[in-house]
């Protein structure tokens, strides 16, 4: 089994503390380890450091290789320029093809938060089990929701397929899209909906054909960047073909369009860690409590849940609610925790007026 993690994104909605020098997923945000560590030593539990990918952009390359010392340098895909998750599981695809076809392949973004690891681990070996009968499924794994989510997508179950174990595996009848709040509370009442991982396994032979199917010009593609693999030309070729894949997520280039699609529901606690607020409620999920993470001090008085993070300064805060507040040495952001999916629209604003450097 070939696990690839996907560490090329810029976590912008993590702004300041996330740039595009250093994106979350090497920051250690929720624990003493980067994001990207925390991913890589999950996944050690079950398979060698040989069979670990990480995709990710060209110039996050010497990060990867200073975050993990035992890792393989060659199993590091350095994609040329940002182009989506579709492009990189076709890189991933073809590099693990020119080796092993046959190989189950894994995918797992590097910066997600997982409190209960053993779960996400036993529905692998599982998935895994299922795709050696089932060889024309590509399987997703849903989060079981314990809230009506708006920002998240969802995946509706339909029929069982099989129960291995304690894990039962359903045919997934469709992929919908982030839902207003009635909506996401209708999936959440109706038991048949799930929180989109964007965590996936199939057999590598089995997405290579999809690709044929459904994205031509990019399967051309990743057949010429998995035959220069045997030829000795990947370099080269990589550089030529990989910048020219249509820029799409897996989801939309193959996923909802794609009928032999089966789903894992997990019993996960589980957070894509995609803003300040999904943050603190992943680590303190108490709405009266605050999280700090200061290198100074934090003093309140009569404040009710805040998010204090990265400050080498006193912070005082007086009466105030809801707030995100974070201190890096050249930005400061302050934001209702409501509003913290905008702050990706300050860091579009903010590069389109070249305010900030490495933003």
């Amino acid at each position: 089994m070939k696990l690839v993690i996907m560490a090329g994104g810029k976590g912008t909605r993590l702004w300041p503390v996330s740039r595009a020098g250093k994106p979350k997923q090497f920051q250690c945000l929720t624990g003493d380890k980067t994001m990207l560590q925390e991913t890589y030593l999950r996944l050690r539990q079950i398979t060698e450091p040989s069979d670990i990918f990480v995709a990710t952009n060209k110039e996050y390359v010497g990060e990867v290789e200073k975050e993990i010392l035992e890792f393989p340098r060659e199993n590091i895909l350095a994609e040329p320029v940002g182009r989506n998750t579709a492009p990189s599981v076709a890189l991933a695809a073809a590099v693990i093809a020119a080796e092993d076809e046959n190989a189950v392949m894994g995918v797992f973004p590097a910066d997600h938060f997982i409190k209960n690891p053993e779960v996400l681990l036993d529905a692998i070996a599982k998935g895994k089990e299922f795709l050696e009968k089932n060889p024309q499924y590509l399987l997703t794994f849903g989060i079981t929701p314990t809230a009506p989510e708006t920002g998240y997508g969802y995946i509706k179950k339909d029929g069982a397929l099989e129960k291995i174990g304690d894990v039962e595996i359903f045919k997934a009848e469709k992929f919908v899209e982030k839902p207003n709040f009635e909506t996401a509370q209708l999936y959440l009442d109706s038991g048949d909906y799930f929180w989109n991982s964007g965590m996936f396994l199939w057999k590598t032979k089995t997405i290579i054909e999809k690709f044929k199917a459904y994205v031509p010009d990019d399967f051309d593609r990743l057949t010429k960047i998995r035959d220069s693999k045997k030829s000795g030309n990947y370099a080269k070729v990589l550089e030529q073909e990989f910048p020219e894949m249509d820029k799409n997520s897996i989801d939309y280039a193959i996923m909802e369009n794609e009928k032999d699609v089966a789903v894992i529901p997990l019993e996960l606690d589980w957070s894509d860690v995609g803003s300040w607020t999904a943050l603190k409620e992943t680590l303190v999920g108490d709405n009266k409590k605050h999280f700090v993470n200061v290198k100074g001090e934090h003093l309140d008085f009569d404040s009710e849940n805040l998010l204090v993070y990265g400050s080498d300064k006193l912070i005082t805060t007086i009466g105030v609610k809801d707030l995100i507040i974070v201190d890096t040495p050249d930005a400061i952001l302050i934001a209702d925790k409501n509003k913290s999916q905008l702050v990706s629209d300050v860091v579009k604003k903010l590069e389109s007026e070249g305010k900030i450097k490495n933003l």
